[in-house]
This record gives C-alpha cells, sequence and structure tokens, in this order.
C-alpha cells in the first residue's frame, strides 16, 4: 500500500507593482546637466568680485571755490582806504596848506606902492609950503587906511581862496571814501559770486565723474552675472518647452514558502520510495 501525497505550496507572497512617471530621457538629462552647471557656477565667488560703490571726489572747480572762499577779508583793504578817507575828511580842513604861498609878495607890494603915494605927497606938500599941515596929515591917513584896506581885501581872498580849496578837498576825500567803501563791498559780492560759480559748475563736474563711476560699476555687475543670466535663460526655455514623459513600471513576482516547498519534497520522496518497495 502505498501513499502518495501532493506536495502543496504554502501560501505566497502577494507581489507588487511600482510605476514611476519620468520627463523624456533626453529632456531630463539636459535639466540634470543645467542643474549641475548652475550648481558648479553658484559654488564659486562671482568673478572679480563685486565691484565697490566708489564716490567722486571733489571736481578741479569745487577745490578752487573752496580755497578762494578761505581767504578773507576780500575787499578789506578798500573798505580800509574809505575808511581813512572819510576819517580825513570829518576832520577839520587845514586851510594853512591851501594859503597862496607867494601872499606876502601881494602885502609888499601893496605896502611899496602906499609908501610911493606916501612919498609923491611929501613932496607934493613941500613944493606947496604945507608940508606937515592939516590937509597932508588928513591925505597920508587915507593913503595908510587904502593900503590897509587893500592888504585885509587881498588876504581875505586868499582866505576866501583856501577855504574853498579845503572844503572842495573834503567833499572829494567824504565822496572817495563812500565810494571806496562801496567799491569793497562790491568787491565782497564779487568774490561771493565767484565761489557760488566755480562751486555750480564743480557740483556738475563731480556729477558727470559720479555717472561715469556709476555706469563703470552697472557693466561690471552686467559682466559678473553674465553667465547667471545664461543659466537663467536656458531654465525658461526648459520650463516652457512641452515635454513628454514615460512611465517605467516595475513588478515583483509573488515569492515561495519555503517551508511548503521543503514539506512538498519530503513527501514526494517518501511516495517515490514507496512505490519501489512495492514492486
Amino acid at each position: 500500500m502505498s501513499f502518495i501525497f501532493g506536495g502543496g505550496d504554502a501560501p505566497s507572497t502577494t507581489g507588487t507593482q511600482t510605476s514611476i512617471a519620468r520627463e523624456a530621457p533626453g529632456v531630463e538629462s539636459r535639466k540634470l546637466a543645467l542643474y549641475d552647471q548652475a550648481a558648479a557656477l553658484a559654488k564659486d565667488p562671482i568673478s572679480g568680485g563685486i565691484p565697490a560703490i566708489q564716490i567722486a571726489g571733489l571736481s578741479p572747480l569745487e577745490q578752487a571755490g573752496i580755497s578762494q572762499a578761505g581767504q578773507v577779508g576780500v575787499g578789506a583793504g578798500t573798505v580800509q582806504a574809505g575808511i581813512g578817507a572819510l576819517q580825513q575828511g570829518l576832520q577839520a580842513p587845514n586851510i594853512q596848506q591851501f594859503f597862496n604861498p607867494y601872499q606876502s609878495y601881494v602885502t609888499d607890494e601893496i605896502t611899496r606902492q602906499a609908501q610911493m603915494a606916501q612919498n609923491q605927497l611929501g613932496a607934493q606938500a613941500v613944493q606947496a609950503g604945507a608940508f606937515g599941515g592939516g590937509r597932508q596929515g588928513i591925505a597920508q591917513a587915507e593913503l595908510e587906511r587904502a593900503r590897509l584896506a587893500q592888504i585885509g581885501q587881498a588876504q581875505a581872498q586868499g582866505f576866501q581862496t583856501a577855504l574853498g580849496a579845503a572844503q572842495q578837498q573834503r567833499a572829494q576825500q567824504l565822496a572817495s571814501g563812500q565810494a571806496l567803501g562801496q567799491m569793497g563791498a562790491q568787491q565782497q559780492a564779487m568774490s561771493l559770486a565767484d565761489i557760488q560759480s566755480q562751486m555750480q559748475a564743480g557740483a556738475l563736474q563731480r556729477g558727470i565723474g559720479q555717472q561715469t563711476l556709476e555706469a563703470q560699476r552697472q557693466t561690471q555687475l552686467q559682466r559678473a552675472y553674465e553667465p547667471y543670466q545664461r543659466i537663467e535663460f536656458l531654465k525658461n526655455i526648459m520650463t516652457n518647452l512641452p515635454t513628454t514623459q514615460s512611465t517605467v513600471t516595475a513588478t515583483t513576482a509573488p515569492g515561495s514558502n519555503p517551508l511548503g516547498q521543503a514539506l512538498g519534497a519530503g513527501l514526494g520522496a517518501y511516495s517515490t520510495y514507496n512505490l519501489m518497495q512495492n514492486r
């Protein structure tokens, strides 16, 4: 009697299926290459470093204006001269310096003429036999009065002339003092106007210089970031292009139970042995 056992497998594990959606291999490889390039570019610092921000210095005209502004006392000499002229003009006029230096000659001439008249009068009185008389005395007194009157008139005229000259000098000094004071103020105003013009023109020069420095810096920045712009350009192209996807499916087959397989193999061997014994 023989027994045949059919070897049965034990319950096996369940199989799995995994699906992975990926872009087309060509597109995916290009994107990975772009990523590697961007990572390598970002790893290294900017070539030459970020350019420093520069400030334009003072222009030559601004420096000249500042130097001129430091010169104090512009027009002060002219103002001082004007003050001196005003002070002289306010003082009492020195009339003596304007007197006619030949005034004494005029007086001497008047006296000489009067003396000649006196001598002539005495000679006439001697001829008339009235020398020393009353009429001679009156005539001599009249001659002396006339002499003194002429001398006084000459001196008065000389004084008026000197006084007029002194007053004219004083008026000129006062006018000159005022004019010099105004001129000094004008010199100061002109100096300030020059300084302002130099500073304005200098500021324009410095502004142009600052724009030049800024343009140079922007150029250096654009050159430094140009590789990054190329990476961004490629990324935008890859992002906007239509892409196809591929699906990769991985299937895992059900696995056998090792215990069931061993038991089945043992029963099969036992059945074979029995068959051989019954022959």
